[in-house]
């Protein structure tokens, strides 16, 4: 018999989603914190600190630090939204490209969006093939209001295995 929690999706809550995230070991210690998650995982705000620990050579943040406020993000929103509608789903930042713009010199800031159509895509993927990939665009901004970086992102959605004969096979 399969126990209850291996049927049903883990849903969080935005205020547990929002301290889970902030509290992850590879968030805190760059100084990245979420500041909010909206209803129904839709939305999210990215605050990057600086400190001493984010700076680089130059004065400026780290890139990996600026790279790391966007990996986990779309992946456990999608992850939330699907699991509020019933649907169990695998995902994870599946690749991504940054483009530094211009130096950060100061704190800065992410917000991530799914839309209706971007959740209704994602959906019927999943139901036609069991598996989908998107890609969203989010950029750090600074205190003055202008881009410092643009990361592409490309999440990958599957629905979980059934049988472990596929754990071996390529996706």
């Amino acid at each position: 018999m399969t126990p209850l929690r291996l049927i049903l999706p883990r849903l969080l809550s935005e205020r547990q989603g929002k301290w889970v995230l902030t509290l992850f070991p590879p968030l805190l210690f760059q100084r990245i914190r979420v500041l909010r998650i909206g209803a129904g995982f839709r939305t999210a705000e990215v605050r990057v600190a600086r400190s001493l620990f984010t700076r680089n050579l130059h004065g400026t943040t780290f890139g990996g630090t600026i790279f790391s406020a966007a990996d986990p993000l779309y992946a456990i929103m999608y992850w939330q939204v699907m699991a509020r509608e019933g649907i169990q789903v695998h995902s994870w930042l599946k690749s991504a490209q940054i483009a530094y713009l211009k130096p950060a010199t100061t704190a800065l800031k992410l917000t991530f969006e799914l839309s209706d159509d971007d959740v209704a895509r994602a959906r019927e993927g999943l139901e036609r093939e069991g598996r989908h990939t998107c890609n969203h665009r989010v950029e750090a901004i600074d205190a003055q209001g202008r881009a410092v970086a643009a990361i592409e992102t490309e999440v990958y959605l599957r629905r979980p295995r059934t049988d472990d004969s596929s754990a071996s096979s390529s996706f």
